[in-house]
């Protein structure tokens, strides 16, 4: 049974990550950072002690989870310095399961899909879980862990978790980085982009219940290629947007060509 965890990493998933274990009753024992500042910051929160040190590590913690960017994964498992048989997670979206093997006997991945910021308290209770273990016995064990943070857990493999990550930077990074072109458009006309939020809202609230083709509207939808032409144009200054405009015009439009003619 999981009881205590060591955090390696204070970043925004990290640090969600931590609040909601700690409010779960799972104690925090300790919390590493490269930056001892960040690392004492999270720490204070959770009751929790604190290091920038990885050889300093509590040495017997029933499970550390790494939630540190993907490219610092390996440099952390190296200078890691506890027992072969403790239990190692990572919470990449992108990195495979293998890349703990060889650290430990006792490894797997507890992937919360979700987006998380540090300024932002978020619940987990319906935040997809994905699991994948070593062994049966210790996919049941991360499992229980979700299970006291989630009602949704899930065994996602390597593969499906690539698949599941590079769905969600389509529908999360892609869309929030046109809303902030969006609000730019509207900060030149000084415009508030408050505006948009009712639209935003019922955007995302229609796909609970219709599929996203068919949520869809517009005009790349229609193909109102007189209201595409004078939208380029408003655009003529800002040649990046007309580009995005543009392929996503074409993307929508084929997409829903494509969509009309499966169901013939």
């Amino acid at each position: 049974m999981i009881e205590n965890v060591v955090i390696i990493g204070a970043g925004n998933l990290a640090t969600q990550l931590a609040f909601s274990l700690f409010e779960k009753g799972i104690q925090v024992k300790q919390v590493y950072s490269r930056k001892i500042e960040s690392a004492s910051e999270l720490a204070k929160k959770v009751n929790a002690s604190f290091t920038n040190d990885l050889s300093q590590l509590f040495p017997e913690a029933d499970l550390y989870v790494i939630a540190v960017k993907d490219s610092a994964i390996q440099e952390v498992l190296e200078n890691l310095q506890i027992g072969e048989s403790q239990l190692i997670v990572h919470t990449a979206g992108s990195v495979p399961m293998s890349i703990l093997d060889g650290f430990s006997n006792n490894y797997g991945v507890f992937y919360p899909l979700q987006t998380f910021s540090k300024s932002r308290k978020i619940d987990f209770s319906d935040i997809p879980i994905c699991i994948e273990a070593s062994h049966a016995t210790t996919f049941l064990e991360l499992e229980k862990l979700g299970e006291k943070l989630s009602s949704s857990v899930n065994q996602i493999n390597s593969d499906e978790r690539k698949t599941l990550h590079l769905a969600a930077v389509f529908v999360n990074n892609f869309v929030n980085h046109l809303y902030s072109i969006g609000a730019d458009i509207l900060h030149e006309k000084k415009l508030n982009f408050d505006l948009l939020k009712p639209l935003i809202r019922e955007t995302a609230e229609k796909i609970e219940t219709l599929h996203p083709i068919d949520a869809q509207t517009g005009p790349a939808k229609r193909n109102d290629q007189n209201t595409i032409n004078a939208q380029l144009k408003m655009l003529y200054d800002k040649p990046e947007y007309q580009k995005i405009y543009s392929f996503a015009t074409e993307s929508i439009f084929r997409l829903q060509q494509k969509h009309n003619h499966d169901l013939l």
